[in-house]
């Protein structure tokens, strides 16, 4: 079953953000569009060169409204010691979200049983906390932040304009599509 269309499901559980420790429960991921990172662990090679992409365009997804947590199995106190000490991390400003109860892995069907580590998973929710895009890569491939913006964008303008559907490679300002009985079998 997929988790498109779902609610996030209710969890709390404790991040690092900007020196402090902070809880994060499911009502975060409400009132604004968020996206939830997943990664298999603090302290390897691909995750800390997708959380410093992640962090490069941080602010360009502020600036549409959205919010970003990365979540792994490692306790907020493992984010801690990595931001401390690694280069990449440091400069990170969203949340870092722990999950050693495995929760949210479980929540977000990115739990790996048998390692106790969650895949790379990428969610967009909107302000109803509901998921409307994921994207589950294996542990080798590492993403590309910038590949959210179009999907963001998307997500926000089907949003706002529901009788509307944006076709393969759309970008802001280009055409829709409105579904019809009349557009059956014309594209």
């Amino acid at each position: 079953m997929s988790l498109i269309g779902t609610e996030v499901k209710p969890f709390t559980a404790q991040a690092y953000h900007n020196g402090k420790f902070v809880e994060i429960t499911e009502a975060n991921l409400k009132g604004k569009w968020s996206v939830v990172c997943f990664y298999p662990a603090d302290f390897t090679f691909v995750c800390p060169t997708e959380l410093e992409d992640l962090q490069n365009q941080y602010s360009a997804l502020q600036d549409l409204g959205v919010e970003v947590y990365s979540v792994s199995t490692d306790t907020h106190f493992t984010h801690k010691a990595w931001h401390d000490t690694s280069d990449a991390i440091k400069k990170i400003t969203y949340f870092m979200i722990g999950d050693p109860s495995h929760t949210l892995s479980k929540n977000f069907e990115v739990l790996i049983e048998a390692d106790g580590l969650a895949d790379r998973g990428t969610f967009i929710i909107d302000p109803d906390g509901i998921i409307q895009a994921l994207e589950i890569n294996a542990g080798g491939i590492g993403r590309d932040a910038s590949a959210l913006f179009n999907k963001i964008k998307a997500a926000q303008y089907i949003r706002k304009n529901p009788n509307e559907v944006c076709p393969a490679k759309w970008h802001e300002g280009s055409t829709t599509l409105t579904p019809s009985f009349d557009l059956v079998g014309k594209i």
